[in-house]
C-alpha cells in the first residue's frame, strides 16, 4: 500500500480533517495530503508542533470533524502534555498515526531511545495502539476509527519502515500565494494601565453574540466564567498555551462562524508558532482564516502560579503577530475601546488580533464547576451544524 492509497482509504473510513509534523517514514502519506486539499477533498493543517497539531485536531473535532494526526515517535514526548492533559482529560477521538523511527534498533542514534520505548510509552498514557502491517492496513484503520469513536479517545496506528510503498512521482502541491503585506500596528500607549483582566473580560463578552469562544486556562477562563457563563464557551483546564491551536481547528472546521480565542500572555508565550500558522494560511491551498478572532489579556505575569515576570513585558506582541500576517492587529488599554475592537473584528475578515493591556489584580472567583466531558459536550452541542 503507497501512502496515497493509505489516506483515501483514511477518507473511506470518514477521518475528514489532517493535521501533523512531517516525517520522513509518512513522506508519502504527507504529500498525498496535500494534493488531496489542493484538490479541495479534505483540508492538511501543517502545524510547526505536534502539541499544537493535537489542539487543532481537538478544535476540529468540536466542530464535527474526525482527524488524524501524523508525527514521528519523538513527538510523542513533545506532545505528551497535550495528549494526557487536553486529548485524555476531555476525552477527544482522533487517529495518531506515528511513524517508528529506532525500530528494532536500527536506526540513527537519536532516534535509538525513543524507538525502544515507544509502545511502553504509549501503555503508559494509556493510548491502544497497532503496528500497521503490509495486507492488514484495512482491518487496522477500521479497527482505529471503531476504537477512537467506541472510548471517545486518541488511538494510534504505528508505522514502521518499509511498510509503505513508494509512491508514483506526481507534481508537488503548488507554492501558496503571496499574502498582502503586514499590517502597521500603532505605537503602544506609553502610560500605564489602570484596566483590570475582569473588566476587560467583561467588555470583551458584552460585545459577543453565539460565537464560540476558546478560553485559556487559569484565571482567564475563571473569570469569563464569572462575568458571564456561555454554552459556547470552552474552558480549558490543563494543556497551557494550546487555546489558540484549539480555536484555529475550530475556525477551519467551522468557517461559517467566527472563534474567538480569549488566550494570556503566558498561554501565548508558550505557543507562538501559531502566529505564523494563523497569519500564514494554516491549511494547504487556502487563504488565512478570515474567521478568526484573537484577544490576548496581557498584564506581564504568571499570575496563577504566583505573580512570576512573563517575557511579554518586553514584547510588543500585537507587531509579532502582524509581521506574521494577520489581517488586524491592535493594542487596547480600555474597556469602551476593548468592547468597540472585539466588535469591529466579529463584523470584519481577519484573521484579526487584539492584545489587551491589564492589571495584574485578580478578581475572586471559583474554579469552573464543569468535568471536562461536561464542559465538551454542551460545546460541541452549542456550535454543531443546525
Amino acid at each position: 500500500m503507497t501512502g496515497q492509497e493509505l489516506t483515501r482509504l483514511f477518507r473511506t473510513q470518514g477521518f475528514d480533517f489532517f493535521t501533523g509534523v512531517p516525517c520522513s517514514l509518512a513522506e508519502g502519506v504527507i504529500a498525498a495530503l496535500e494534493r488531496s486539499a489542493v484538490c479541495g477533498q479534505t483540508p492538511y493543517v501543517p502545524a510547526v508542533r505536534e502539541d499544537i497539531a493535537l489542539g487543532v485536531a481537538a478544535g476540529a473535532w468540536l466542530g464535527g470533524r474526525l482527524p488524524v494526526i501524523v508525527m514521528q515517535n519523538s513527538g510523542l514526548g513533545t506532545s505528551a502534555n497535550a495528549l494526557v492533559s487536553l486529548s485524555l482529560l476531555y476525552r477527544l477521538p482522533g487517529l495518531l498515526l506515528v511513524t517508528w523511527r529506532g525500530f528494532e534498533g536500527k536506526d540513527a542514534p537519536e532516534h535509538l531511545v525513543t524507538g525502544e520505548i515507544t509502545r511502553p510509552l504509549l501503555d503508559l498514557m494509556g493510548l491502544p495502539h497497532r503496528v500497521l502491517a503490509r495486507g492488514g492496513e484495512e482491518a487496522d484503520v477500521a479497527w482505529a476509527r471503531a476504537e477512537a469513536v467506541r472510548l471517545s479517545q486518541p488511538v494510534v496506528l504505528l508505522l514502521p519502515p518499509r511498510v509503505l510503498d513508494p509512491d508514483a512521482p506526481e507534481p508537488a502541491a503548488p507554492e501558496p500565494g503571496r499574502l498582502p503585506a503586514p499590517v502597521a500596528t500603532a505605537p503602544r500607549p506609553a502610560a500605564p494601565t489602570d484596566l483590570s483582566r475582569f473588566d476587560a473580560l467583561r467588555a470583551a463578552v458584552e460585545a459577543l453574540g453565539r460565537e464560540p469562544v476558546i478560553h485559556a486556562n487559569g484565571y482567564v477562563c475563571r473569570e469569563s466564567f464569572a462575568v458571564r457563563d456561555r454554552a459556547e464557551n470552552f474552558y480549558m483546564i490543563g494543556s497551557m498555551g494550546l487555546a489558540s491551536s484549539i480555536a484555529l481547528g475550530l475556525a477551519l472546521a467551522r468557517p461559517d462562524r467566527r472563534t474567538v480565542v480569549f488566550d494570556g500572555d503566558g498561554n501565548l508565550l508558550m505557543n507562538l508558532g501559531i502566529l505564523p500558522m494563523v497569519g500564514g494560511g494554516p491549511a494547504i491551498d487556502r487563504s488565512r482564516p478570515t474567521n478568526f478572532v484573537h484577544v490576548v489579556f496581557d498584564n506581564g505575569l504568571y499570575g496563577s502560579t504566583g505573580g512570576q515576570l512573563s517575557a511579554s513585558r518586553g514584547v510588543g506582541l500585537e507587531a509579532v503577530a502582524a509581521a506574521c500576517g494577520y489581517a488586524r492587529a491592535e493594542c487596547i488599554d480600555t474597556a469602551a475601546r476593548l468592547s468597540h475592537a472585539v466588535s469591529a473584528a466579529l463584523a470584519a475578515d481577519g484573521p484579526s488580533f487584539i492584545l489587551v493591556r491589564v492589571t495584574a489584580e485578580e478578581h475572586p472567583v471559583p474554579r469552573i464547576p464543569y468535568s471536562p466531558e461536561q464542559i465538551r459536550d454542551r460545546f460541541r452541542r452549542a456550535v454543531a451544524i443546525p
